[in-house]
Parts: C-alpha cells; sequence; structure tokens
C-alpha cells in the first residue's frame, strides 16, 4: 500500500486507489460499499473491517509525519490482506 491512498478491489477485479480522507461512510449492504465525500460510491470486495483497518494505518502513517516509510508490519499485513506487496515510495 502507498503511503498516501488505500488500495481496494473492485467486483471485477480491478484496483481503485482511494484517498481515505474522502470517505465518509463504509457500508455492508450486504456488499461493501464505500461512500466519497463526493457523493461517488464504490462497491468492493473488502469486507468492512478490512476497509477500516487500511484507512486507519494509512492515517496512523500520516499522523507519524514525513519521511515515514513503511515497515515490516506494513509489509506484512499487506502480504496478509492479499494485496501484495506494499509500495514504497522511497525504493
Amino acid at each position: 500500500m502507498d503511503n498516501r491512498m488505500i488500495y481496494l478491489t473492485r467486483f471485477d477485479g480491478t484496483e481503485v486507489v482511494v484517498n481515505s480522507d474522502l470517505i465518509v461512510t463504509v457500508e455492508k449492504t450486504p456488499d461493501t460499499v464505500v461512500t466519497l465525500t463526493t457523493g461517488d460510491r464504490i462497491m468492493v470486495k473488502e469486507p468492512i473491517n478490512e476497509v477500516v483497518e487500511r484507512a486507519a494505518a494509512f492515517r496512523h502513517r500520516v499522523l507519524q509525519g514525513p519521511g515515514v516509510r513503511a515497515d515490516a508490519h506494513d509489509i506484512a499485513a499487506g502480504l496478509a490482506a492479499g494485496s501484495g506487496p506494499l509500495r514504497d515510495p522511497g525504493t
């Protein structure tokens, strides 16, 4: 995962990158629907708890300040979530 956005997967398998600052709600209807401040709604494969975890991790990295790189915990979380290795803009 990039240190700026969160990566989610649409139902057709395409990856979508979302600015988590724009997320208003995440609902289970029964699919996961992410509603943005723009009014756009995105249906994604990830369960609600995973979207929340990714958004919280993004916020945590932002609050740590500039120069923070993905650490081993971030990389392991990305691999465990099935999103592949996290992208580190410093490499």
